[in-house]
């Protein structure tokens, strides 16, 4: 997973605030800070993190409702430690073949939360996971600074297959996309949508 920082104009920024002020407030929790930083306690340590996010104005391609939906929730994007593109925001079919859906990491008041949408948005969406943003963070680098280590990712019924390949008996291939959920450089587990219920599928050891 990759990441780069969103660089907006000073012009098209005010642009928006002049044309349309009630949309740019509900698309983004504009006076959320982008990077969170602090410390958390470890073997009786302070030891120092750094979260980055970007806007929901960072993923044009949602669809309106979603990031209305997302803008009330006063979301932003959690980023990886090792992103150097925009990431989280993944676009599926999550719900069946054929079908065009969203899942989302959403970093609001100190929570990360997995959100999917089916469709455009219009309806809900299901909370497959929660956590602090501060259970989500591992070293990285040489300086000893925790990043964020919480990625999501499409993963194609061919990508889960060959994820299945050790296993005896293999399962079939799938019909429509899993969520892949990781940890960076720990374990991914793959979220399956099936028969309007949410399954973890069942992985090699």
């Amino acid at each position: 997973m990759v990441r780069a920082l969103f660089k907006s104009g000073l012009a098209l920024a005010s642009l928006l605030v002049f044309c349309c002020p009630s949309k740019l407030l509900s698309q983004d929790s504009v006076s959320a800070p982008l990077n969170t930083s602090g410390s958390v306690v470890i073997d009786g340590h302070s030891t120092p993190y750094l979260i980055r996010h970007l806007p929901v104005s960072s993923f044009p391609d949602l669809p309106a409702a979603i990031q209305e939906q997302l803008g009330l929730r006063g979301c932003l994007i959690p980023q990886t430690y090792e992103a150097h593109r925009p990431e989280n925001v993944v676009h599926a079919s999550l719900e069946q073949p054929g079908s065009s859906d969203w899942a989302v990491l959403c970093s609001a008041q100190g929570t990360v939360s997995l959100l999917v949408f089916f469709g455009n948005g219009s309806s809900q969406p299901f909370t497959l996971a929660s956590a602090p943003e501060t259970e989500r963070l591992q070293t990285h680098d040489p300086s000893g600074v925790l990043g964020f280590n919480w990625g999501i990712d499409p993963a194609s019924p061919q990508q889960v297959h060959e994820a299945q390949a050790g296993m005896d008996p293999r399962p079939p291939l799938l019909d429509h996309d899993a969520l892949a959920d990781t940890l960076v450089d720990r374990h991914t587990v793959y979220h399956f949508h099936l028969k309007s219920a949410w399954i973890v599928l069942e992985m090699q050891d």
